[in-house]
């Protein structure tokens, strides 16, 4: 379900990535956890914000029926190691806590999710996803924000 490629030295389980996954969609999921650097030219090259940032989301360009036909995978979900290493210490929760709660918010722009333009939708399917998992509420503060 989750292709991971761990550009880092950050040890995490997938299993609880998995069950995420698993509960949002059955397509495969490529999932980069990488640099600081490196999401800075991501974010600078695909949204024009010369920084660097938490998690990005690729979804793939097909359409779903082409998605289902080939077994083509949902997207990719980039994560940065630093982000997580940084946010987890200053909010007084686990990196796999983290992790979790940004794979979540990248799973939901994979699924069409847009906070930038929505109404609140994202955020409240994030809530419930947060509950769900029995996550730290911190990145619902931080989207509230």
């Amino acid at each position: 379900m989750i292709d991971l490629d761990n550009q880092t030295t950050l040890s995490f389980e997938l299993t609880p990535l998995e069950e995420i996954a698993s509960a949002l969609s059955t397509k495969e999921v490529e999932l980069v956890i990488t640099d600081d650097e490196t999401m800075k030219t991501l974010n600078t090259e695909y949204r024009g914000k010369e920084s660097s940032t938490d998690v990005l989301s690729f979804p793939m360009d097909a359409p779903f029926t082409e998605q289902s036909i080939f077994g083509m995978p949902l997207g990719s979900i980039v994560i940065s190691e630093v982000y997580v290493k940084a946010k987890a210490s200053e909010l007084g929760h686990s990196i796999q806590d983290e992790l979790s709660l940004l794979f979540i918010h990248g799973m939901l722009h994979l699924l069409g999710f847009d906070h930038e333009i929505d109404s609140g939708e994202m955020r409240q399917r994030e809530e419930a996803l947060i509950i769900e998992f029995g996550l730290p509420k911190s990145l619902i503060v931080r989207t509230g924000e």
